[in-house]
């Protein structure tokens, strides 16, 4: 065994959290090493999450704008796209993040060991790779930045090759004709609109009443009705019972005594933290029943000196949240301050429209009795959308009716994603400076998508004027 001594901070895991950590602990001067199980970096949000999923979106998406394009239709048949295809072109978005992650590390002198890291006491963790090689690193810090993984229920036969989850279903090598997918969480809704561009018939299991009830209640309901319009049934408030997979399909019993039948089917039903195997009974650690770790205001654990982020802290388990944890985190390790804590992340949904928001619901604001008032944009009105032929949405805002301070933004639709980011920068700005008239008195570029912040502006104070 090869020991390493001299270290400043240990990380585990080269996603989002642990990849920022160790980049804002380089640079503030500490020696840093990070150990991954695979030799290409990026983590699950690379391989396996938020990229080839993001990257499947986009390229359905131009499927189906083919199909709205009248110069363009009839060109693409999306019954005869290949789900083998789509992989392969997002394989090719993940090698050119792999790469634009490696020269991060080499740049900032982050030294890499691709194995499995185990943690031995405090301030050891030894890593064992694929040919047989172990390394002992002693370290004055570790940060545990794993990841997460789909939660898999023991009655469930997820080696069926009719059965997956959102990491195997990378791996199909059919394109199914009728898929179910159980679990409508953020993952379940996603894959769902993906697989109904394709034309794909799909069936989504919610166990629950309403779709992302976290949502603003009107933007939960307009995703509702479009993945219906687009051809999937969603059916609440269901449980499954059993799950049988043959060479053929697979059928599906509910608890209501429903039976559905399919090609196959992606099971989306939460995510467990990955936490399994990495020495935390040495010391003295232990992690809830989903993988998750409980830490104090500074990303710290029960034990002093390791620290974790990430999914595996639990709340908001976002990608972008996770790095800016990671670099909170190791900016406390750095100069022995406060750390700053994330707040305020934006919501972002990547479904076909997409969802993005962020402040307080409708729902909160009548709860806390504060007197607010609504200003919505149709994009059906907006020119940028009348060009694009991306229609279907809206921005909506939530003011205090008297001090007109944005209490909250929504968004459904094309480029709701980045359309978000100006209301939250204003959002977060001291007051006065902080209300709808900021929308109101700025010129924004005609036409453009973003110019919806000023008609919903003008609409939510004309609201308050009548």
């Amino acid at each position: 065994m090869d020991i390493s001594s001299g270290w400043d901070l240990v990380v585990l895991g080269s996603g989002p959290a642990g990849e920022a950590a160790a980049m804002q602990a380089a640079k503030g001067g500490l020696r840093v090493a990070v150990i991954d199980r695979r030799e290409q970096l990026g983590g699950n949000c690379t391989h396996w999450g938020t990229i080839p999923s993001k990257a499947l979106r986009h390229q359905v998406r131009q499927v189906i704008r083919s199909q709205r394009n009248p110069l363009l239709r009839g060109l693409i048949n999306p019954r005869q796209v290949r789900w083998q295809d789509l992989i392969q072109r997002s394989g090719e978005v993940v090698d050119s993040q792999v790469q634009v992650r490696g020269d991060f590390y080499i740049r900032n002198r982050v030294r890499v060991f691709a194995g499995r890291g185990e943690i031995q006491s405090p301030g050891e963790v030894r890593v064992d790779d694929d040919a047989g090689r172990q390394w002992l690193l002693r370290t004055r810090h570790i940060l545990i930045a794993t990841g997460s993984r789909p939660y898999h229920p023991e009655d469930v036969d997820f080696d069926h090759p009719r059965i997956y989850d959102s990491d195997t279903l990378l791996r199909m090598n059919h394109t199914p004709r009728h898929i179910l997918v159980y679990g409508a969480g953020v993952i379940g809704c996603e894959y769902t609109s993906i697989f109904t561009g394709l034309g794909m018939r799909v069936d989504l299991i919610n166990s629950r009443q309403h779709l992302l009830d976290f949502l603003d209640t009107e933007i939960s309901d307009a995703l509702s009705y479009h993945l219906r319009e687009q051809g999937a049934t969603i059916r609440h408030s269901e449980q499954y019972s059993k799950l049988v997979a043959d060479d053929d399909g697979v059928t599906l019993e509910l608890q209501s005594g429903k039976r559905l039948r399919a090609d196959a089917l992606l099971w989306s039903n939460g995510r467990s933290g990955n936490t399994q195997n990495i020495g935390l009974e040495n010391i003295g650690l232990e992690a809830n029943s989903r993988g998750q770790l409980a830490v104090d205001e500074r990303y710290q654990t029960a034990v002093e000196g390791v620290y974790a982020v990430g999914d595996v802290v639990g709340w908001p388990s976002l990608a972008s949240a996770s790095y800016d944890q990671g670099r909170f985190c190791a900016a406390g390790i750095v100069d022995g301050g406060p750390v700053k804590q994330v707040t305020d992340v934006p919501t972002g949904i990547y479904t076909i429209p997409g969802i993005s928001s962020v402040g307080r619901t409708e729902q909160e604001l009548t709860e806390a009795r504060v007197p607010y008032e609504v200003g919505q944009a149709f994009f059906k009105n907006l020119a940028r959308a009348q060009i694009t032929g991306e229609r279907v949405g809206m921005l909506k805002l939530l003011f205090h009716r008297d001090t007109l301070e944005v209490l909250g933004i929504h968004c459904f639709g094309y480029q709701a994603m980045e359309i978000v980011h100006v209301g939250q920068a204003v959002m977060r700005q001291p007051s006065p400076n902080n209300t709808i008239n900021y929308f109101i008195d700025t010129t924004f570029n005609y036409p453009t998508m973003a110019e919806a912040y000023r008609v919903a502006a003008i609409n939510g104070v004309n609201r308050v004027r009548r």
